[in-house]
């Protein structure tokens, strides 16, 4: 049985001519199980391990005041990470579509808020976060030739746009080859944490134990500077939430996908916590705040002449975010095509390579176009992380929600309600601390979502289109089709 998804602009119930002519017998046009154990740890590793634990130690110090805080406020963050991972695999295992807090909200609460969270991710969340973590990467893999000066942003720009480019294409090739990447590159930053975790327990031992004599002094009291750290540090930890964008494409997704939330956060936590222990060991209070780049300057004081390594480390833990984020994203547009809230093509996949090709196409066109305001793209996503939360929120919601109102449903996994109860209070506490903390950023981020708004009301609300709208709108999807060689994916009759 095939499922027809009509374009955003209008359904049609014709098959495109092109699905007959590309695909012939349509009955196993859909994309594979192909991630299995490994694979969904290193989705959920290799996104959250990016460039944060790198950099943002000094933010989180900065905010806290003292060693013993802020390594409160890392632990903390990891155990909040942790019971928001737990909530999802319930989600996960109880609403098995790709797609995330997408699926979740349409699944609860109708299309509006689910499609509100997608045109959110579309137009900022995704292409900047991809673009800031490609620009990263840019700016640190070419830093040992610029040991003493900040690198040309020309060349780094550059750089940045052959990661996304290169990833783009090997997400479109195969889902089998972006996995392997990912957990090649995931296998990488662990390598390049180990290192630093190692030299501070080597530190620790000679006696290098000065930050931790007195850690509590110096510390804040008022809620806006730990509130602040707080967002710094789980910055860093974002991405645990990533692996329910790919549910359709896990091996036994309701075994595999839990197992790998139980593996996943407790190894990022101990390795930020430890990270942070041993940056602790070689650089002290004032160093850790006025320096940028914590990782990169701890490599120089125990590396000497091999400091080099830090940087390209580093570079290549960004590599691996970009390559999860796009990953997750092609999947994220997608899903959301699929039902009926982007174009129709957005919702093929490729005769062959049974990959999604022109969602990935086309969040990593975005992606690259992004990088041309990459002096204001900072700001973009500073204003979306009020709506971030407020999705996850609102996906927890929908979970304390459907436990009422469809108590029946399917739930492979069920934690105590105590745990979404506690996630959510977070939530709340950390949309709250952002209103006030940064006011006009929130404002600026929720305008840009209600924009989505009339978006929704013409484009998928409003059915009786012009028939000659329509029609232009069918042409343009069988040209895609023809020119991408992609189908509708198909699905069996249960």
């Amino acid at each position: 049985m095939e499922k027809e998804v009509g374009p955003v602009y209008g359904k049609t119930t014709e098959p495109s001519k092109s699905d007959t002519m590309e695909s012939g017998d349509q009955s196993g046009v859909h994309m594979k199980k192909e991630l299995g154990l490994f694979g969904a740890v290193a989705i959920i590793v290799g996104t959250i391990i990016g460039s944060g634990i790198f950099v943002s130690p000094a933010g989180v110090l900065k905010d806290t005041g003292s060693v013993g805080l802020s390594l409160l406020v890392w632990i903390g963050c990891g155990v909040l990470s942790t019971i928001g991972a737990l909530c999802y695999a319930e989600l996960g295992t109880t609403i098995t579509k790709s797609g995330a807090d997408y699926a979740y909200l349409y699944e609860a609460f109708g299309p509006l808020p689910a499609f509100l969270q997608l045109w959110v991710n579309l137009i900022v969340i995704r292409p900047t976060s991809q673009a800031i973590v490609a620009l990263t990467f840019g700016n640190y893999i070419i830093k040992p030739a610029f040991p003493e000066c900040s690198p040309p942003p020309v060349a780094v720009s550059l750089l940045a746009a052959v990661c996304i480019v290169t990833l783009t294409i090997i997400n479109a090739m195969s889902v089998r080859v972006a996995a392997r990447v990912q957990g090649l590159f995931t296998v990488a930053k662990l390598a390049a944490l180990v290192l630093i975790i190692i030299a501070g327990i080597v530190f620790m031992a000679m006696g290098k134990v000065n930050n931790f004599k007195k850690p509590f002094e110096g510390s804040v009291t008022d809620v806006k500077g730990i509130s602040l750290a707080i967002y710094s540090a789980l910055f860093s930890y974002a991405g645990w939430n990533f692996l329910n964008f790919v549910t359709e494409e896990i091996e036994d997704s309701q075994k595999t996908l839990p197992r790998a939330i139980y593996i996943s956060l407790p190894i990022v936590s101990f390795v930020y916590v430890m990270a942070n222990v041993a940056y602790f060991t070689r650089m002290d209070v004032p160093e850790i705040i006025s320096s940028l780049e914590t990782a990169v300057i701890f490599g120089n004081k125990f590396l000497g002449v091999m400091s080099w390594i830090i940087p390209v480390f580093v570079a290549l833990s960004c590599f691996g975010g970009v390559n999860g984020l796009l990953f997750t994203s092609g999947r994220l547009f997608f899903v959301g095509a699929r039902e009926g809230h982007l174009p129709e093509v957005m919702g093929m996949i490729h005769s062959k390579r049974l990959t999604p090709l022109p969602a990935i196409l086309f969040t990593g066109a975005l992606s690259v176009i992004m990088l041309m305001f990459s002096d204001n793209i900072y700001s973009l996503i500073n204003y979306v992380s009020f709506v971030q939360w407020l999705s996850v929120g609102g996906s927890i919601a929908a979970m304390i929600y459907l436990r009422y109102k469809r108590p029946n449903m399917d739930r492979p996994i069920k934690f105590n309600i105590a745990i979404p109860i506690i996630f959510i209070g977070a939530c709340i506490f950390l949309l709250v601390a952002s209103l006030f903390a940064a006011p006009r950023d929130t404002g600026l981020g929720c305008l840009i979502t209600l924009t989505g708004i009339p978006v929704y009301f013409i484009f998928i609300a409003w059915k009786n289109k012009p028939k000659s709208f329509n029609r232009i709108v069918v042409s343009w999807t069988n040209a895609f089709q023809k020119i991408f060689e992609v189908v509708r994916q198909t699905e069996k009759c249960e």
